[in-house]
């Protein structure tokens, strides 16, 4: 079997906010590619809390201290934007077997899209498997405590987005 050099990935998502969770897969891709790019979607159907700008800032000071991962913001197909870079593997996280019918329908997309990018379905670690970035953003909503869950800078920017209300 001839095996080819370093592998680039993506991990593409909206991350409104980025959390322990993704940083979580973030750092257990790093032992499968040798460069990870982070890209965050613009197209989205979601109502973003974060502007694009902010969100891709705070992935940038979250991964700063790792000189492989590239963080990029992009727009249309996120097999396109693969190409783009170089990724031949997009990685995707899968929380619960809710997630798993959507991301599923999703790769047999991206595969029949671009059959020579391979999908890479990655668990968290139990303790993240709970949570989302919506379950955050609603803690934060309402005042709760999120710091178990987030960065000190995605906390910082909650709680002035909510106005610190903890």
């Amino acid at each position: 079997m001839n095996v080819p050099g370093p592998i680039t990935g993506l991990y593409p998502g909206t991350f409104d906010p980025v959390t322990r969770g993704h940083e979580d897969l973030i750092e257990r891709a790093l032992r499968i590619v040798g460069t990870l790019w982070v890209g965050v979607a613009s197209d989205t159907t979601k109502e973003p809390l974060f502007p694009l700008e902010e969100r891709v800032e705070m992935l940038r000071e979250v991964t700063s201290d790792e000189p492989r991962i590239r963080v990029e913001a992009f727009a249309g197909l996120t097999v396109d934007f693969a190409r783009r870079i170089g990724a031949r593997a997009i990685l995707r996280g899968l929380r619960a077997v809710s997630d798993f019918e959507l991301e599923f329908q999703m790769a047999l997309m991206n595969k029949h899209l671009a059959p020579d990018i391979e999908i890479l379905f990655m668990a968290p670690d139990s303790t993240f498997s709970f949570l989302s970035s919506s379950l955050v953003r609603e803690v934060a909503r309402l005042g709760g405590d999120v710091d178990a869950f987030v960065s000190p800078i995605v906390a910082r920017r909650l709680g002035e987005r909510f106005g610190e209300r903890r």
